[in-house]
């Protein structure tokens, strides 16, 4: 499985992006695939996971009611809607992969085949 994500950008305060995850490759029915994301200087810190079957998802206490994640299955995609955006959510965001249990979700060297990274940079 291959992951890309898009979607990231130059923001003001408040303001929304929705990023996408589009696999290519195997079935992602044995996955759970993350976002995560990494300030400069930083260590890569999760944001929000969902698992392809069934839908099961988590997210870090810093983004949540604020960020959605979300699947379409038809496009092999997975969605982070992001709204209420704050300066300390620029970073750069990746997606990648795992088949961990749920307790490990949060854990970013459980995942692998990350992209290329989408920049977000949120403006005060």
């Amino acid at each position: 499985v291959q992951l890309q994500a898009s979607g990231g950008g130059l923001v003001q305060a408040g303001g929304s992006l929705r990023l996408s995850c589009a696999a290519s490759g195997r079935t992602l029915n044995s996955y759970t695939l993350g976002w995560f994301r990494q300030a400069p200087g930083k260590e890569r810190e999760f944001v929000s996971a969902i698992r392809w079957s069934g839908g099961t998802t988590r997210y870090a206490d810093s983004v949540k009611g604020r960020f959605t994640i979300s699947k379409d299955n038809a496009k092999n995609t997975v969605f982070l809607q992001m709204n209420s955006l704050k300066p300390e959510d620029t970073a750069v965001y990746y997606c990648g992969k795992t088949r961990i249990v749920w307790s490990e979700w949060i854990n970013h060297k459980q995942y692998d085949a990350w992209g290329q990274g989408t920049q977000v940079t949120v403006s005060s």
